[in-house]
């Protein structure tokens, strides 16, 4: 009898997990982005990243800048860039108010990750703050004590 099938695991979802260490996530947007064949199969591959990437927002259009898609392996000649910038597909409405809080001053707008929804990839980006250092420390300090307060439980429920 032959061996079992090893299934492949797709990833679903691409996480910008420095962000929320680095900013205070304020409101949150959902948009498309306008991608080229092989980059939608690296995306479902799970070959892209995000963490050190940011949104533009130029003559009232969205843009994805330094976030690497790498080339699809089996691609050909006709493979994409995989630091291009790519367009975000935004309502006017939401671009406008998202131009409006950056141009306030003290925003910046960063992707959170990049998902799947019926079969199409779209982006979750947020209008985000920097931390300074103290609140970076604060934030650590409050998970350690979380996690170690849900480590009790756990044992105490066992017991």
């Amino acid at each position: 009898m032959a061996g079992k099938k090893k299934k492949q695991v797709r990833v679903t979802e691409i996480l910008n997990k420095r962000a929320r260490h680095k900013y205070h996530i304020g409101e949150k947007y959902e948009a498309g982005i306008k991608l080229v064949g092989t980059e939608v199969k690296a995306i479902r591959e799970g070959k892209a990243q995000i963490t050190e990437s940011y949104v533009r927002i130029d003559k009232g259009e969205a843009f994805l800048c330094n976030a690497h898609i790498q080339e699809y392996t089996f691609g050909n000649f006709n493979n994409h860039a995989p630091n291009r910038i790519r367009k975000l597909l935004l309502n006017k409405k939401e671009i406008l108010k998202m131009q409006n809080e950056v141009d306030a001053g003290g925003k910046t707008l960063i992707p959170l990750r990049i998902f799947l929804r019926k079969g199409l990839i779209k982006l979750d980006l947020a209008v985000c703050s920097g931390k300074n250092l103290q609140d970076k420390r604060y934030a650590l300090k409050a998970d350690l004590a979380k996690r170690e307060a849900d480590r009790a439980m756990k044992q105490t429920v066992y017991r």
